[in-house]
């Protein structure tokens, strides 16, 4: 199971685990594979925290996803500060579609926060807003690999990454994509079909990852989208991938910082219940369905926004949803793929790698049998 990327990141076995929760993250390093931390929800100062206690409780190494988009509103924008971009943006943003966001989640019931809780309304979905956050990375020795979610990384960005050591490469949703992020000299590639979780394209898995390994030759790639069990891993390296980038299934392990109530929605629901929506971010992203989602689709109603306004919009539905989950049932967050019909229980997180390795082996012998007959 172990590929060319296993020696150069040294861990066990191809098995990478995107999650916001740094808990998530720490146990599927120590448990042989690679936690990659989401920094989008945190400042500069924040992740800082969170790096620190990953440096103090993974034994091995650890990555961090970042996002920066090849195009958003407010790309271009010289010599602005963080909070001066984000004023400049906010202004930006309709009244009205704040407005209908609130009437949303005040129609069904949800608390306001209190008002010491405050929050950056611009996440780290910019180039201004993720410098800060490039700078504490490369201040951390065992973060060695970094993925960008959105598009082909700036080049002095991927400049930045690769002269300290560390591989960068980012998601793609087509060939097209992954060509350019070829081009651009990345590291590794993440082939995400439409199945999974959170920003995703159109192209299905089974079709997209045979299509990309064919165009980009030798450069590693690691099939994402609908990842859930061993056996679909076996299908990913079969084809020829170069390891398995798995996220939504991280949503119901015991370590995931996921409320109770919000938890039990992914337990519940089937792999019909997702849609592509743009409603919370301004891009097309596939999460659980609900009133907010068709809210935002009616054609009385507002449009979303482009990224990242639509997300100035939604954060406090957000914050919101994280805080009162009981109440925001209906109307809450929830990104992820259509692999939440398989995921069923809570599990730990060393005891979903154990099983995608076992059945991994399973599904190889059971091939090696075929061959055999």
């Amino acid at each position: 199971m172990r590929t060319e990327i296993c020696d150069r990141l040294g861990i066990d076995v191809p098995i990478f685990a995107f999650t916001h929760c740094r808990d998530v993250a720490a146990a599927v390093s120590n448990a042989g594979g690679l936690g990659v931390l989401g920094a989008v929800g945190f400042t500069a100062e924040q992740l800082e925290v969170e790096l620190q206690w990953l440096d103090e409780h993974v034994q091995g190494v650890y990555g961090v996803d970042l996002v920066i988009p090849s195009k958003y509103e407010g790309k271009g924008v010289e010599g602005l500060s963080p909070a001066e971009l984000e004023a400049q943006l906010a202004k930006l943003v309709p009244q009205g579609h704040r407005d209908f966001a609130e009437k949303i989640l005040n129609d069904h019931g949800v608390p306001h926060l209190p008002p010491e809780e405050k929050y950056n309304q611009l996440l780290g979905w910019t180039a201004t807003t993720v410098a800060p956050q490039i700078e504490v990375i490369l201040q951390h020795p065992k973060a060695k690999l970094v993925a960008n979610a959105l598009g082909t990384p700036p080049d002095d960005v991927i400049k930045q990454i690769q002269d300290s050591g560390r591989l960068i490469g980012a998601l793609c949703g087509s060939v097209k994509h992954a060509l350019n992020h070829k081009n651009a000299g990345l590291d590794f590639v993440v082939m995400q079909g439409t199945e999974g979780g959170g920003h995703c394209g159109e192209i299905a898995s089974m079709v997209l990852w045979p299509q990309v390994i064919d165009a980009i030759g030798d450069m590693p790639a690691l099939a994402a989208g609908g990842i859930g069990n061993g056996r679909q891993v076996a299908a990913a390296l079969a084809m020829g991938a170069a390891g398995a980038w798995t996220g939504s299934l991280w949503l119901t392990v015991e370590e995931a910082n996921v409320p109770p109530a919000q938890m039990q929605t992914y337990i519940d629901a089937t792999s019909s219940d997702t849609v592509r929506s743009r409603s919370w971010t301004g891009k097309p992203c596939r999460m659980l369905k609900n009133d907010w989602t068709e809210a935002w689709e009616a054609p009385e109603n507002p449009k979303p926004l482009g990224m990242p306004l639509q997300m100035m919009v939604a954060l406090d539905g957000v914050k919101r949803g994280h805080r009162y989950p009981d109440q925001a049932k209906d109307v809450n967050f929830n990104p992820v793929g259509q692999v939440v019909g398989m995921m069923n229980k809570m599990e730990r997180s060393a005891d979903v790698v154990q099983r995608l390795i076992s059945e991994y082996l399973e599904s190889c012998e059971r091939l090696n049998k075929l061959n055999n007959a």
